[in-house]
């Protein structure tokens, strides 16, 4: 069955390369659906979508734009026009993926459009800077990121191969019939966050979910992880929430690598969906070093490396009480009935009896702290049990099905 490939070009200075790449997803069998997202400068080719319809589905005129051109003014109007088309178009099943070129501009513009699309859907960004952090570009949208390695400027044998992989990528991901659909369900989808040392007990919950007919969804609790958890609560997609991992949220007050960001903790309770939580790896930062360096302030702390650069330092009682209250007052958004489970055993691996980072005084600061500032309508359960302990865990899924299906009654 045809397809229709969405192409994201500026077509004063890429005018080649969008040529090309309609006669590859041609002689694939598939349709291509071209936009300029240029502002100055002639287009090249002829767009299916122009500049100046694509700036007008945006709220703008190009010709006013032009008047006094910028970037800056010009690129929120091709960003929200092209979003405008493509989810009018994928909601009607008319584009099937979108494949988009540029350099540092270029991937900013096509990223931003790509980020307002739907999970699921099929998004290329081919980039003179897919080699190195695109963490900002991506975002937490499952957008394919493939470096060009030479520059996006006119065709040569190596853009010719690189844009040819590309729409090959895009046609297939095109073709293929798996669905991710949001359907109207008895049993919502259950979000939960997990971390490397929580992992055995993450396994044990997925198995006790399924047990008990639901299906959930496991994000990796590193920033981006539980943006993407968050993201997908908003969206509907996610229903119910086991918030086992909080390592974000320590790592979010000293900036460091799992950063979850001032939002993260706040939405579930925002909506009002029930939800269990866990402050699982709460006791430990993720610190990106130079292999096997550690940093000066941390050569007094308890420490291991999660990996050669990943430095892991243990916080001290004073130090974990900072997180207690930010996760106090992240949780203050919370206004319904929820579970608070505290895992005297240890909050991970590291910190379980005879671990690396085991420290008890530090423990019982971070428990202490959370109880006395808690929300009252979050009911606090302590267990002489680690985070990953079978029993632990079966406690906290049966607790979060009970709060499923006492909203539902």
């Amino acid at each position: 069955m045809k397809k229709t490939i969405a192409l994201l070009v500026t077509l004063d200075t890429k005018d080649q390369e969008a040529a090309f790449l309609q006669d590859q997803i041609r002689a694939l069998g598939h349709h291509p659906l071209l936009l300029d997202i240029g502002v100055v400068g002639k287009a090249g080719v002829t767009a299916d979508f122009s500049r100046e319809e694509v700036i007008a589905a945006g709220g703008g005129s190009l010709s006013d734009l032009l008047k006094d051109a910028t970037r800056e003014k010009a690129n929120p109007f091709v960003v929200n026009g092209s979003i405008k088309i493509l989810t009018d178009k994928i909601t009607s099943n008319e584009v099937h993926a979108v494949l988009g070129l540029g350099g540092t501009q270029g991937t900013s513009t096509c990223c931003n459009i790509m980020q307002a699309l739907p999970y699921g859907f099929p998004k290329i960004m081919v980039s003179t800077i897919a080699s190195g952090d695109t963490s900002e570009f991506v975002g937490i949208k499952d957008i394919t990121m493939m470096f060009s390695v030479s520059d996006i400027l006119k065709l040569n044998p190596f853009t010719r191969k690189i844009l040819a992989n590309a729409a090959g990528a895009a046609c297939g991901m095109a073709e293929i019939e798996t669905k991710f659909i949001v359907e109207q369900r008895d049993k919502p989808l259950i979000g939960m966050s997990n971390l490397g040392v929580l992992t055995n007990g993450a396994m044990e919950a997925i198995k006790y979910i399924e047990e008990a007919g639901y299906e959930v969804i496991v994000f990796h609790a590193v920033g981006s992880g539980g943006q993407a958890m968050e993201q997908m609560m908003k969206e509907g997609i996610i229903g119910a929430v086991f918030d086992y991992a909080m390592g974000e949220i320590a790592d979010d007050v000293w900036g460091v690598l799992r950063a979850g960001g001032p939002d993260r903790l706040t939405v579930a309770g925002k909506l009002g969906l029930p939800q269990v939580l866990c402050p699982g790896g709460a006791e430990h930062l993720g610190i990106l070093v130079h292999p096997n360096e550690i940093p000066d302030e941390y050569k007094n702390h308890q420490k291991v490396f999660h990996s050669p650069v990943v430095f892991v330092p243990r916080l001290n009682s004073d130090e974990i009480v900072r997180v207690a209250d930010d996760i106090i007052k992240r949780l203050q958004y919370t206004t319904d009935k929820a579970y608070f489970m505290i895992p005297k055993g240890g909050v991970g691996r590291y910190s379980y009896k005879g671990g690396i980072l085991e420290d008890r005084a530090s423990d019982e600061a971070f428990f202490n702290r959370l109880k006395e500032g808690l929300p009252k309508n979050i009911t606090i359960i302590e267990r002489d049990l680690n985070a990953e302990d079978p029993v632990f865990v079966k406690e906290c899924v049966d607790l979060l099905i009970g709060l499923i299906e006492e909203r539902q009654t």
